[in-house]
């Protein structure tokens, strides 16, 4: 049963999101699709943001999974981890693809987590889980643990099977069937 925050939320994503392009794109995962989901454009005003903020602490806290800060790899999760760590009051940080050439050499920005942090993981649309698993990779060399992880859209099936695989409880707020456009697949990501 879908929440009425998530009923909203795929209203915003299909009207602002979702793109059908005369021509197939490739995505983050390898994978090629003519229809494209921008989660950052469809969440560019603040209350479709604090909208997809809430819609994803109703699903994890709601399963009874409990987080001391959000976060995940830039530049997907970065607005709508400030939207979840606001509606959870919690601390959001940010994964950089690289560490910081400068200053600190850092790989994560924002909240510094360790040990006996609980973290979720968060990007804006997964296919495979690639990015969310770079981000997981860094936040676990921390000593915090990941407790789930969640997406506005989910491309396929590929990314369950990926996060099961590592025993991360997983959170898509929209699927690819409820936007009524055809899978992305792609391999699953062994375990680490």
């Amino acid at each position: 049963m879908t929440s009425a925050l998530r009923q909203q939320l795929l209203t915003v994503i299909a009207e602002k999101g979702l793109r059908r392009l005369p021509e197939p794109v490739q995505l983050a995962s390898g994978g090629w699709s003519s229809e494209f989901i921008d989660g950052k454009e469809a969440l560019a005003q603040w209350h479709d943001l604090e909208l997809a903020g809430k819609a994803i602490v109703e699903a994890v806290h709601g399963a009874g999974i409990e987080f001391d800060a959000v976060g995940g790899l830039t530049l997907g999760a970065d607005a709508l981890s400030v939207a979840v760590a606001a509606a959870a009051d919690s601390c959001w940080f940010i994964v950089r693809k690289e560490p910081k050439g400068r200053g600190t050499g850092r790989s994560i920005e924002g909240a510094q987590i360790g040990a006996g942090d609980r973290v979720l993981l968060i990007d804006d649309v997964i296919t495979t889980g690639g990015s969310t698993m770079k981000a997981y990779d860094q936040v676990v060399a921390t000593g915090a643990t990941v407790v789930a992880a969640a997406t506005l859209v989910d491309r396929g099936e590929t990314a369950t099977v990926t996060f099961a695989n590592h025993g991360i409880a997983y959170f898509p707020m929209i699927t690819y069937t409820m936007l009524d456009i055809a899978p992305v697949e792609g391999t699953p990501l062994a375990p680490r």
